[in-house]
């Protein structure tokens, strides 16, 4: 079965799924719509050598129709096909949440047909979570897909550049700044990368809105007030890189505390947004913090708030595309924000390495401010901080914050 038609481009996270081609586990790809799941099953295809596999849409009622009726159907049916059932077959499933039942067919299809090595995708992780009732633990590993990190961003658009010595040529630093700029301006899904014009960016951006943000995720909320909560999303990504005002967004949208919390959890698990929280050695106390809001993709952050995307890239815009990088090259949750009952705040704290390393984010470097860099040093008593910027000198005299750009976050928390 051949479906490799269309030119694939390398996904960073492919390199962490690869040796796991050779266990029993099950391989969960999960992610937003249009990040690419399909595409990385497919790029998973092509790096078989001469196994046997095969391929199943479920958003084609056939295959659908075919896995509802259960994992002895399916093995029929690819029976039929002339796939043999005594050799090892890769078997990938595309949009695993539209089976009533997933988590039982998966659990069936491990246990019963040791020569069948499962592969799935899937939209969100709420849909699959709702859906995965029994117990998977032993049998699964579980890969996010997220847009476009800036790394891919230049496979993508077909540019090669060493981010490792990059930053140490003025002239590198310039092509990837404006490369940047366009990557932070629109975004990182892979479609709008690939569209060859601005106009078509913003359509095709609109289009993910319109269809995946409120359609399908309005109809999997079962969401009835259509107009408050599309007000929802609009005042929510006004708020991108703040502290979240549930009052406020309440204000404006005229939405019951309740309900805003309900639309905020559908939201960051079916990877629109994601709220950070602030780093304290207490944990009990940093759960009662109020905590940040984020939105994973500027591009649709742009659309959302502005209904176009500027010309010019913004601080707050700046800042968001810093957390994404963050979020896509770094472990799961290792990333806090710091702030003081004095307002004395650092926009990152990194705790991936074994300890807490600061982040301040500006556009231009000599806006920074090194107050909370050096309180934030000597109470946690750390080796490093940083400035990530775009332009602006790098105070060479000051051996306490090494100026980095935001394609330079992977190396320096690269453990």
């Amino acid at each position: 079965m051949n479906i490799l038609e269309n030119k694939l481009y390398k996904r960073t996270v492919l390199d962490r799924i690869l040796p796991y081609l050779n266990t029993r586990d099950v391989i969960v790809i999960q992610g937003a719509r249009q990040t690419g799941k399909t595409s990385l099953l497919k790029l998973l295809i092509s790096c078989l050598k001469d196994e046997a596999y095969f391929f199943m849409d479920l958003e084609d009622s056939r295959y659908l129709d075919i896995c509802e009726e259960g994992c002895a159907s399916v093995m029929e049916y690819l029976k039929l096909k002339g796939i043999s059932a005594d050799k090892r077959l890769f078997l990938f499933i595309d949009e695993i949440q539209y089976l009533s039942n997933p988590s039982s067919f998966i659990k069936i299809m491990h246990d019963h047909y040791e020569k069948v090595k499962l592969i799935v995708s899937g939209s969100s992780s709420f849909e699959i979570r709702s859906k995965f009732k029994d117990s998977l633990v032993g049998r699964t590993v579980t890969f996010e897909l997220f847009p476009l990190s800036f790394e891919e961003f230049l496979i993508f658009k077909e540019k090669k550049y060493n981010l490792k010595e990059a930053g140490s040529s003025s002239v590198l630093s310039k092509e990837l700044s404006r490369l940047y700029s366009e990557y932070a301006l629109f975004g990182g899904y892979p479609k709008i990368v690939l569209a060859d014009s601005g106009e078509k960016k913003e359509a095709y951006l609109q289009q993910i809105i319109d269809t995946y943000i409120k359609k399908d995720i309005r109809d999997l909320a079962k969401i009835r007030d259509i107009v408050k909560f599309n007000k929802f999303i609009s005042a929510l990504s006004a708020q991108s890189g703040q502290l979240i005002n549930i009052n406020e967004l309440s204000g404006t949208t005229g939405l019951a505390r309740k309900t805003i919390e309900h639309y905020l959890f559908i939201l960051e698990n079916t990877y629109i947004i994601k709220l950070l929280f602030p780093y304290s050695r207490n944990i009990r106390s940093e759960l009662y913090k109020t905590p940040k809001i984020f939105f994973y993709d500027t591009g649709l952050l742009h659309m959302l708030h502005l209904k176009m995307i500027p010309s010019v890239l913004t601080g707050h815009s700046f800042e968001t595309s810093v957390f994404s990088e963050f979020i896509k090259n770094t472990k799961r949750d290792t990333l806090f924000y710091w702030r003081t009952q004095d307002k004395k705040e650092i926009d990152f704290i990194y705790t991936g390495s074994g300890k807490a390393i600061p982040f301040e984010v500006k556009l231009n470097a000599a806006s920074l401010k090194t107050t909370a860099l050096y309180y934030f040093r000597e109470k946690y008593n750390t080796a490093s901080s940083y400035c990530v910027r775009m332009e602006g000198p790098a105070d060479q005299k000051n051996i306490y914050i090494d100026y980095i750009y935001p394609w330079e976050i992977k190396r320096v928390t690269t453990v």
